[in-house]
């Protein structure tokens, strides 16, 4: 095992244990009865972990991609189609949408609270175009793909 792979075991055991100790803590100072300080704090101290956990997947996510794709060049340029591809479905997705307010039972409590806008239906069509769109790429990949291994 190289390097880069002790030091990547060594910090998830860390952020293990750390994360065990929070859970522990919390457990043991929170009163089903009653709310106290202490437990609000152990809450809020849970939550931050939580918080710094999260960001860092996220970081180490894209640093590790970047990494692949500085060390393979032909998986890069898949990616890169790939990213692309999907970049162009939701771009078609949100041209086609419509920025028209819905008409159901009770969608006036959501206009007036300003929950429901203009630009979150529009956001809420183009998902559900991309989804629809998707859904439609992966069923043709998968009616074509037992006809793709005859040409093979």
């Amino acid at each position: 095992m190289n390097n880069i792979g002790k030091i990547t075991i060594i910090f998830l055991r860390v952020l293990i244990f750390v994360s065990a100790v929070l859970i522990i803590l919390l457990f043991t100072n929170i009163s089903v009865n009653k709310q106290t300080p202490a437990a609000i704090n152990w809450i809020d101290s849970n939550l931050i972990w939580a918080y710094i956990l999260i960001f860092a997947g996220a970081v180490f996510a894209v640093l590790s991609g970047l990494i692949q794709a500085i060390n393979d060049l032909k998986s890069t340029k898949k990616v890169l189609i790939a990213t692309g591809s999907f970049a162009v479905v939701i771009l078609f997705s949100y041209l086609f949408a419509s920025d028209s307010l819905p008409q159901f039972f009770g969608v006036e409590k959501y206009i007036n609270n300003g929950i429901l806008t203009i630009q979150v239906a529009k956001l809420i069509d183009m998902g559900l175009y991309t989804t629809y769109i998707l859904i439609g790429f992966a069923v043709l990949l998968i009616a074509l793909s037992p006809i793709s291994r005859l040409f093979r």
